[in-house]
């Protein structure tokens, strides 16, 4: 004898059971090369915060840090790498921000749609009544971007954008760059304030010594407060990828139904397929090859 849940499931394959009839027809789309963007304010007020941010950072580590070294040799060594930390974690930023993160058509729940699909006996489709779309498995909805996210992790409101199949490679790579130049801004300050302490406050810096101590206060916070934060970001993603679940699957501890792979196999689905130096690369969209996004269980 059948459990509630499963009548349930058998009938949600059904077109009547579905109610296309509720569904608008799905909107046409547009340019394959539109850019993806959220229109939300928070997200949008984070996004700039985060920019703003890491520029403060840059300005205090080449005036305050930097310049006023007599060491070139340690200033440009130190500049060049800095800088493009920078540049990275914000283009991996902006590539998460701007990426589709996986977004499933908007209403294509219709009744010509599901019949396309010739679904066998006891297949099963899940359709979600608040965009009107059939949900893919491993799909959820986000009530920010409003759709449903294929393998949706979390929505950031830092990228302004979901955490999903298509960006979690662009996500990753923000935190860990992040991650770096926090650790390497906090390092050059511990070094400079030894060196200030040695010498003479006055030519320590090109600023006044009680505006220096309050930039480096500032720049040490900021680095401490975002170290922490993208480093445990960082090792949450990690460790999510490798184990093949999202983090709403568990928190919501969902039944897992796909097929167990390798943690190695799992790196390659969201970085590329095979490995290289394009892992590291926020401009080089991840090329699965061999490695299966969906293996389930039959």
């Amino acid at each position: 004898m059948k459990s509630p849940a499963q009548r349930t499931r058998d009938i949600e394959r059904q077109a009547g059971y579905l109610k296309p009839e509720h569904c608008a027809p799905p909107p046409p789309r547009g340019n394959s090369g539109t850019m993806w963007f959220i229109r939300d304010s928070c997200g949008i007020v984070c996004g700039v915060i985060t920019w703003l941010l890491v520029f403060y950072a840059e300005f205090v580590v080449v005036f305050v840090l930097l310049l006023p070294v007599k060491n070139v040799a340690y200033s440009l060594f130190n500049g060049v790498l800095f800088n493009g930390l920078a540049f990275l974690a914000l283009a991996s930023h902006a590539r998460a921000m701007c990426t589709d993160p996986g977004a499933v058509p908007k209403g294509n729940a219709t009744k010509e749609f599901i019949e396309s699909l010739q679904l066998k006996p006891g297949q099963v489709v899940y359709k979600c009544p608040k965009c009107c779309s059939i949900k893919p498995d491993r799909a959820h909805h986000c009530s920010v971007c409003k759709r449903c996210i294929k393998k949706m992790d979390h929505h950031c409101p830092w990228v302004n954008n979901c955490v999903g199949e298509n960006n979690q490679k662009f996500f990753v790579l923000f935190t860990m760059y992040i991650a770096l130049i926090s650790f390497h801004a906090l390092l050059m300050a511990a070094f400079h304030f030894v060196f200030c302490f040695e010498e003479d406050w006055a030519k320590c810096s090109n600023f006044s010594p009680p505006t220096t101590v309050i930039l480096l206060i500032l720049l040490c916070f900021e680095g401490l407060l975002f170290l922490i934060f993208t480093a445990v970001m960082f090792g949450t993603q990690v460790h999510s990828i490798c184990t093949d679940e999202t983090g709403i699957e568990q928190l919501k501890k969902e039944e897992r139904r796909w097929a167990k792979k390798s943690k190695w196999m799992n790196m390659k689905v969201v970085f590329g397929h095979p490995f290289s130096i394009t892992w590291l690369s926020p401009f080089a969209a991840p090329d699965h090859g061999k490695a299966d996004l969906y293996q389930y269980i039959v």
